[in-house]
């Protein structure tokens, strides 16, 4: 089972969705002009790695600002607790794993709808700069960032650090300076190039800091001298990243675009062991609140005039539809969804969360991609001639579907939320459960599925006929 994308986006069955989307009413059919989308994400950076949520040590001054001005998520969740797949949820609107982005490295399937290509068909101009880690920066690939939607991109396979070298539509180009500050500038010379322009754009910023090894500058470093060295340059990095994004917002201003652009910021898993601050038990690579809860913000001074709070439980999976609906956009033949339109919180108007959330951690390894390595290695062969160094790093096998799961085992360890109520399913020769309420154990340390059976049962099934869901679309059948 092999197409190329447009084929497979010719071919793609209409599928039942699984998160309904509401009719677009005003939104996406108004007379005014779309907003422009910013989407900028850091890697592994915990909930409590800010100073707005009382970080005793951290500076970070433009976060705080924008926090203080924009809506603030308190209960802000990646939809897997590792870095890749969370990426893919941002950009198809589905769980990870119904494309088979299980770990760090998998690639996306090419028969998937990315939101870039969802809303170029609503005239949007599309950017990724930074941090890709969905398949291949490398040219002729099915699944590099511009055979996923985006017009202009200047990209690294994984993480990296200060003065890189980055894929610009496969010629691999050396950079100056400190990581966030390149990304930044990349995505301010696409921004400034379409300011003036009858479409509007997207910009996907996704940073590649604080993820180790950590290198902070040394002016941001200086800011942490009496903390040991490992913490001096992780919250240095993030220092770094959050200056970055005041300069992003700055120019928004200078350049008139702030009012009607909508820029969301987020995590792409949570805290890291020994230096990061979580949000609850456990860490990155784990499904407990403490590898799943991340710091998130949207600010769009347009529609959100005053700065809100919520801790209704939202979800990376969430920014597709949401998306989609602001852009008066519906992709006929969408595959099921996983997340909500969240236009009803921003509008004021949402209570709760309109249904639970699934996760599901499949016991998959992740797939060695070294930046630095990879990216040295290509503008060697460029310069001396080769389009591409290592054929195997196109990924031309990543729409193949050659292996079927089961549809009624889901090894690892799964979780469904339901506030305040979280279910956890952990299959390894066994299942067994766990049920905590988060309103009154956040820490997730009194199991009560004993005490609450029926509660439990419930759950159970609904978590099952989920993983069910997941496990079809891994196999393959959303696509026709």
């Amino acid at each position: 089972m092999r197409l190329n994308r447009r084929e497979f986006l010719k071919v793609l069955g209409a599928g039942v969705v699984w998160s309904v989307a509401r009719d677009l009413p005003t939104w996406g059919q108004s007379s005014g002009p779309k907003p422009n989308i910013i989407l900028c994400m850091a890697d592994d950076q915990g909930w409590g790695d800010m100073a707005y949520h009382g970080h005793p040590v951290l500076q970070t001054p433009h976060f705080d600002a924008m926090a203080a001005e924009a809506l603030r998520f308190d209960r802000f969740y990646a939809a897997a607790p590792v870095c890749s797949p969370t990426r893919a949820s941002v950009m198809t609107g589905r769980h990870p794993n119904r494309s088979a982005v299980f770990k760090w490295g998998h690639a996306l399937r090419p028969q998937e709808i990315t939101v870039a290509e969802a809303l170029k068909t609503a005239g949007y101009v599309t950017g990724h700069f930074g941090k890709w880690h969905l398949g291949s920066v490398v040219k002729g690939s099915p699944v590099n960032p511009g055979a996923c939607g985006f017009d202009e991109w200047l990209s690294a396979p994984n993480f990296f650090d200060n003065h890189p070298i980055l894929s610009r539509e496969g010629k691999a180009v050396q950079t100056q300076g400190e990581s966030s500050e390149v990304t930044v500038n990349a995505a301010l010379e696409f921004i400034r190039k379409h300011a003036k322009s009858s479409h509007p754009f997207l910009a996907v910023v996704w940073f590649g800091s604080p993820h180790l090894p950590h290198e902070a500058i040394e002016r941001d470093r200086a800011l942490y001298e009496n903390q040991d060295r490992a913490h001096q340059h992780f919250y240095g990095e993030i220092t770094g990243m959050d200056r970055a994004v005041g300069r992003l917002r700055r120019e928004l201003q200078t350049l008139g675009l702030r009012d009607n652009t909508i820029l969301w910021y987020c995590s792409d898993n949570g805290g890291l062991p020994n230096v990061g601050t979580t949000g609850g038990r456990g860490r990155k690579g784990q499904v407990y609140e403490g590898g799943l809860r991340v710091p998130a913000l949207l600010e769009w001074p347009a529609r959100i005039s005053h700065h809100r709070v919520t801790n209704i439980p939202c979800n990376t999976s969430d920014i597709y539809p949401t998306l989609l609906e602001i852009a008066g956009v519906r992709m006929p033949q969408q595959p099921p969804l996983d997340g909500v339109s969240l236009v009803p919180l921003i509008e004021g108007q949402m209570g709760s969360r309109p249904q639970p959330m699934g996760f599901w951690d499949h016991p998959a390894r992740g797939i060695r991609t070294p930046s630095k390595e990879w990216m040295g290695s290509l503008m060697k062969a460029q310069q001396a001639g080769r389009d591409v160094d290592d054929p195997s790093r196109l990924r031309r096998d990543a729409g193949e579907i050659s292996e079927q799961y089961p549809e009624d085992r889901f090894p690892g360890h799964a979780a469904w939320l339901d506030w305040p109520w979280k279910l956890h399913r952990i299959e390894k020769n066994d299942v067994k459960f766990e049920l905590y309420n988060l309103a009154d154990d956040p820490q997730e340390s009194r199991n009560v599925c004993d005490v609450q059976p029926e509660r439990a049962n419930t759950m159970k099934t609904q978590l099952e006929a989920w993983l069910a869901s997941v496990a079809r679309s891994l196999n393959g059948k959303d696509y026709g």
